[in-house]
């Protein structure tokens, strides 16, 4: 009973063509390939349930493409449950746009574009619609293909400690909105006492807002001889050294899959980014410090270059030194439960204050004119800058109107049980508090939290903040951040707990 089958296949999903690199509020179209955008997908059953982990290098999972991803795996094998498809982004701030158009409308007429639309004055850009149906096809080839080669095998597990994320949101004792000249209501968000990246050689500088999370979690597979055969790899932090590159890359995981492979052989690796909404792979504070490390370790090498070689070294080494303990019990028979449903979480709702606002701002980004001087490339960058701020004023206010009749957003849930270790998933960039609480609470040994979660529909993503973080604001924590409330990460939280002690102790 419960023997374990496991099957895994990859695929490269990089593309040559011009795509917008979404990630930034401005439009990047992309200029060849850094490194390869990987898609990775395991299969484990054990004859009573099933799941299909799947990770993309992506910033985020939108636009239907889980939709289009259970549809093509449907078509080429029936008999795939489509349903336990559980596909994760990365994060990474330099893959393939699969919105449709890049994600913005886009005009040739720089005299008269819509709200919402942004001149590209025909600098070519190819389809965020061709990328997707690419992109979705790779996915549901690689997802039957794992199915398909199932074989007996095993499994492992534990973690270990590698320094990754920092807190990214920095805390004042004053209110950075009532400082002389402040902008308050920035691209980057609502400011208060917290800033996302702020300044801390300030004199008002407080302290970071969340502390880190320096566990990785790993569950390794092998096959019936006992050999390593590839790991999932649940790191709390996003793929974001390379954010401003203008090429395409997986970011620090293509350094990871490099310096793991180097040690281990070329094993499969399918990369989760636990809950990081609040953190990120920058160093704030250290700034000289960090330069004279990289300096003397690496040389002339760019800072986001070697900060992304760090990185990888030190996954690497909590990989091989889990490995050497967690593969003395190797399991090859397990229970496996996968939960799917879906949840009803309490949106943040806009207030009669923030839609005037809203209003009122779009109405002065609608008064400001598209750039019409410079290069095309300097043209598209400012002009989708104003579309950008645009839209975001478009969106509060539409939400504005849809909270009246919808106070509660669904989200799809897959919470699943592998022996004494669990796997739990979200859609958001999730604050860290929450995957505390949840881990904190979880009757398993172990448990892995999944952020940036495909669902079925056109939307995904979007941070969650805590109570703490709707207090100090700024961005990651305003009005055009959060689609759901503090309140609402709490409610995921006790549905997830629920979920998981229900599945802990099955009837």
């Amino acid at each position: 009973m419960n023997e374990l089958r496991i099957g895994w296949a990859s695929r490269d999903v990089s593309t040559d063509k011009p795509v917008n690199i979404p990630g930034q509020f401005h439009m990047r179209i992309s200029r060849g390939i850094m490194d390869p955008l990987t898609v990775t997908a395991l299969v484990i059953d054990n004859g009573a349930d099933v799941v299909v982990f799947v990770s993309a290098d992506l910033v985020v999972v939108r636009s239907g493409l889980l939709d289009e991803i259970r549809a093509g795996v449907a078509a080429r094998n029936p008999s795939i449950p489509v349903e336990k498809i559980l596909l994760n982004a990365t994060h990474t701030h330099t893959g393939a746009s699969h919105y449709a158009d890049g994600g913005w409308n886009l005009t040739n007429n720089t005299s008269t574009p819509l709200t919402g639309e942004v001149p590209h004055d025909g600098i070519e850009i190819a389809s965020g619609d061709e990328y997707r149906h690419f992109l979705a096809a790779q996915t549901a080839e690689a997802i039957c293909q794992a199915y398909t080669q199932r074989a007996p095998g095993g499994v492992a597990y534990g973690y270990g400690y590698a320094v990754v994320s920092h807190s990214r949101r920095v805390v004042y004792f004053d209110d950075t909105s009532k400082r002389p000249g402040a902008i308050v209501n920035s691209t980057h968000g609502v400011n208060g006492h917290a800033v996302m990246y702020g300044n801390t050689d300030d004199p008002h500088f407080s302290h970071y807002e969340a502390g880190a999370d320096h566990f990785v979690n790993l569950l390794y597979t092998f096959d019936p001889t006992g050999t390593l055969t590839g790991a999932v790899v649940n790191v709390p932090c996003p793929s974001q050294n390379s954010e401003h590159e203008y090429r395409l890359s997986a970011d620090y995981w293509h350094d990871v899959r490099v310096a793991i492979r180097r040690q281990h052989g070329d094993i499969f690796l399918l990369p989760q980014c636990a809950a990081a909404g609040d953190l990120s792979p920058r160093v704030l504070h250290y700034k000289q410090a960090q330069a004279r490390r990289f300096r003397l370790k690496y040389g002339s090498e760019p800072t986001e270059m070697a900060a992304r070689r760090d990185i990888a070294e030190r996954v690497a080494g909590a990989f091989t030194e889990v490995l050497g303990w967690a593969g003395k019990d190797i399991r090859t028979a397990l229970p496996l439960t996968h939960i799917v449903k879906t949840v009803e979480l309490s949106r943040r709702l806009i207030t009669d204050a923030e839609y005037e606002s809203a209003r009122q701002g779009l109405e002065a980004l609608n008064r400001k004119p598209f750039r019409t001087d410079g290069t095309p490339a300097e043209r598209l960058h400012a002009n989708s800058i104003l579309t950008a701020g645009r839209n975001r004023f478009l969106r509060v206010m539409d939400r504005y109107r849809l909270q009246q009749t919808q106070p509660k957003l669904p989200m799809e849930l897959h919470v699943l049980r592998l022996g004494d270790i669990a796997f739990a998933s979200n859609r958001f960039e999730l604050y860290m508090d929450f995957q505390h609480r949840m881990q904190a609470r979880s009757p398993f040994e172990q448990t892995f939290i999944i952020q940036l979660a495909g669902q079925p529909g056109n939307d995904g993503g979007t941070y969650l903040c805590t109570e703490r973080g709707a207090w100090g604001r700024g961005y990651s924590a305003s009005m055009f951040c959060n689609l759901v409330s503090p309140q609402g990460g709490q409610e995921l939280v006790e549905e997830t707990l629920r979920v998981l002690r229900e599945i802990h102790t099955p009837a």
